[in-house]
């Protein structure tokens, strides 16, 4: 019965007058109400073998069986196959029922559990099952999960009829090209490419039976029945107790002895293993769980108490996957592979999540705002420490940000931080250097006089500037050390005293300036704005050493444009 027990909406519980509820019978029926089926009709065969009294009997054994539950005011038909009488009202009350059955969600990816597969000669392997979600089509390319091979579809049957396309819910033989059928088995699912993750470790919300023997402990192994597949796996009781007692329910994880493809809300069986019985069922809650530490156990506890609230495909689940993944966040791929959402449709809810300013998207990474808070205020600390510690530093080195302020964070959502701090004028980035825009350097009487003697330096050299070392050792006599000079020096770079035109050549802002208006002035009167290398080592009075240079830095900043062997002045 549990193979193909996923699929099914509507159910018709079968019930012999002239027997009464069986044993069978009640674990069929919690069977139902553990994969949350909600919609369905009790039916009392062999009506001919009873008389009044035996049959209101069974309806009295009935009534006590669905109580409280999705049967409770269902419709009971009594039938007898021997006269046909009741088949006409069972049949009239399959198609009524069935018209109000919800139509399958489209926003999730394909994904077909495979109950069959066997070869037809001339054709190669047909798998079989319920589509689960999503759409296949002729010719599509598909993956065979947890194999992770790629297929094609080569043909589509459904009822025993070729077709062209089959929607979730339908019951569908699809032939596959580029694999043979001794590779596929039962449980295996036929998916959209590059969504799902196969795991072992799901963590789920389950609900033991009142009828099962003995409570669901930690380190008990069971068989797990989800789609088409029984799969071996321990129990992990998320609760102090390390167990849950019949007809309570609470947060298990189930470690698997091999790989599954699951999804949120997906509903599942456990029976025992030995003698084997249904136990409990539940439903999947994080199909790609990891390992929980016992200290972690209260958040642990939040998290999934947090994700049962929601359906699958939710603002609200979204929000709860996101809030989960922390400082590292999480993006659109780890989302997809976690829900099975349509790319297009999750993209939807994280727009919203965004819009609505509970979510950051950094870079195509997603995380809480809160979590987007703390960072940001870390690394706002961090560079406050590192001012307040190397005063005369032009700031901080990123790659000394990232082990700082940025340790086991993301590089893309380190980077959307440090832009967004950029971006709100809370700090400048120079050369791979960033500094608070608030931060201002007091220099000491001996720094002063250093500093100002560096501007000297730079604006008496004019065109013809020293080279660094020169520059450090006459900028040293004031007493400072080498690295205070060097410093300083870079303070001046950033604040646009000094100009870098290359890494060996620098001049004071103000002797470039001079020269800019000179070329300018010079294009002006002459009605000439094109010059060569030649022209412009007379108008600048520099050799080729410093003509060169000075020409191509020009033309990065706009003042000059390349032309053949020469110059355009701007």
């Amino acid at each position: 019965m549990l193979a193909g027990v996923s699929g099914i909406d509507l159910v018709m519980l079968i019930v012999a007058a002239d027997e009464g509820v069986m044993p069978q019978t009640r674990e069929h029926f919690d069977i139902c109400r553990l994969l949350g089926i909600k919609a369905g009709f009790v039916v009392l065969t062999k009506s001919d073998l009873v008389d009044a009294e035996t049959m209101e009997l069974a309806r009295l054994d009935v009534a006590e069986l669905v109580k409280g539950s999705f049967l409770e005011s269902a419709a009971v038909i009594e039938v007898s196959s021997l006269d046909l009488a009741g088949l006409e009202s069972v049949r009239e009350l399959l198609k009524e029922s069935s018209r109000h059955i919800s139509p399958k969600p489209n926003y999730f990816s394909t994904r077909l559990p495979i109950d069959r597969s066997f070869t037809v000669k001339g054709f190669g392997a047909v798998v079989t099952g319920t589509l689960a979600a999503g759409e296949i089509r002729d010719a599509d390319e598909l993956q065979l999960l947890p194999d992770g091979r790629r297929i094609r579809v080569r043909g589509l049957q459904t009822h025993g009829r070729k077709v062209a396309s089959v929607h979730s819910g339908q019951r569908v033989a699809v032939n596959l090209a580029g694999i043979d059928h001794s590779i596929i088995a039962r449980g295996m699912q036929v998916c959209e490419p590059d969504v799902f993750r196969p795991s072992q470790i799901i963590d789920t919300e389950v609900e033991v039976l009142e009828t099962a023997k003995r409570p669901l402990r930690t380190r008990q192994r069971i068989r797990l029945h989800i789609g088409t597949i029984e799969a071996l796996a321990r129990v992990t009781v998320l609760n102090n107790a390390g167990e849950i007692a019949q007809g309570e329910a609470g947060s298990v994880q189930l470690r698997l002895e091999q790989s599954i493809v699951c999804v949120p809300d997906e509903r599942f069986i456990i029976r025992q293993y030995s003698p084997q019985e249904t136990i409990a069922g539940g439903r999947i809650l994080d199909p790609l769980a990891e390992k929980h530490r016992r200290k972690d156990q209260a958040a642990v506890n939040k998290y999934l108490a947090d994700l049962a609230k929601y359906e699958n495909g939710t603002v609200g689940q979204i929000a709860v996957f996101i809030d989960h993944s922390g400082k590292a966040g999480i993006d659109l791929a780890d989302l997809r592979a976690r829900t099975g959402l349509d790319e297009s449709f999750l993209r939807k809810l994280l727009v919203e999540l965004v819009v609505a300013g509970t979510v950051i998207d950094a870079a195509g990474r997603f995380l809480s705002a809160t979590a987007y808070l703390e960072i940001t205020e870390n690394a706002t600390a961090e560079l406050e420490l590192f001012h307040k510690s190397e005063p005369l530093a032009r700031g901080m080195p990123l790659d000394v940000m990232r082990e700082r302020a940025f340790a086991y964070i993301p590089p893309t959502i380190a980077r959307a931080v440090v832009d967004q701090l950029v971006h709100d004028g809370k700090a400048i980035v120079s050369a791979d250097i960033v500094r608070l825009a608030s931060h201002r350097t007091e220099l000491s009487g001996p720094e002063q006089r250093t500093s100002e003697s560096i501007s000297e330096i730079y604006r008496l050299a004019g065109l013809d500037v020293p080279r660094m070392n020169d520059v450090l050792a006459a900028a040293s006599e004031g007493g400072s050390s080498p690295e205070v000079v060097r410093k300083l020096f870079n303070m001046k770079v950033d604040a646009g005293e000094i100009v870098k035109v290359t890494d060996e050549f620098y001049f004071a802002a103000s002797v470039i300036d001079s020269l800019v208006a000179k070329l300018r002035d010079q294009a002006a009167a002459t009605g000439n704005s094109l010059i060569d290398v030649a022209q412009f080592k007379q108008i600048a009075g520099v050799s080729r050493k410093y003509a060169i240079p000075l020409l191509e830095y020009f033309d990065r900043t706009r003042v000059t444009r390349r032309a053949a062997d020469k110059r355009i002045i701007l």
